[in-house]
């Protein structure tokens, strides 16, 4: 969806505020696709801060159907949008800029979509847990330990010692 700025643009003083209902059944990244569960409407204010410069200040609120990154149950991950970006208009924009500020900005249009999947990329959690003291799968047999032990040897033996265990293995009568 596009919105188009340029009255916020080249209006000193000019404030718009408008609500949009975002279409995104579906977010897709390289870490993988989480389908949208619930959503709420877009807030946007629109802020004009002098010529050929705009605030654009957001609230959403999404929840998506990730994975427990210990045990991999299902869980619903809700993620707050609350952003505030400042966009200039295309006269005074630099082309050869390295950081992509304004990758979401297509002249005097704002592409929401694009905008809110920024978003949603700088506020993905690090680390998705169905609860905090998840205690994850065997990595042996693969048995979700929040449900009890699974009787697997977990005995990890230290690496520094292996040497001195294969010189005894060599030596073992059999």
């Amino acid at each position: 969806m596009l919105i188009n700025l340029t009255d916020v643009l080249t209006s000193e003083g000019k404030v718009v505020k408008k609500q949009v209902d975002i279409d995104m059944a579906e977010f897709n990244c390289r870490l993988g696709d989480f389908p949208v569960v619930d959503k709420t409407p877009l807030t946007l204010t629109f802020a004009n801060l002098g010529i050929n410069k705009a605030s654009i200040e957001g609230k959403m609120e999404l929840t998506f159907a990730m994975n427990c990154d210990r045990c991999l149950k299902p869980v619903n991950q809700k993620i707050i949008l609350d952003f505030i970006r400042t966009v200039t208009g295309p006269d005074e924009y630099k082309e050869d800029a390295q950081d992509d500020d304004q990758n979401f900005m297509e002249g005097y249009q704002l592409n929401v979509d694009d905008l809110i999947k920024n978003e949603c990329f700088i506020n993905l959690p690090a680390k998705v847990l169905c609860k905090t003291d998840c205690k994850g799968i065997c990595m042996q047999c693969g048995k979700d330990l929040n449900m009890g032990k699974c009787g697997c040897d977990t005995f990890v033996p230290d690496p520094r010692m292996a040497r001195i265990k294969d010189i005894f293995d060599a030596n073992k009568e059999v």
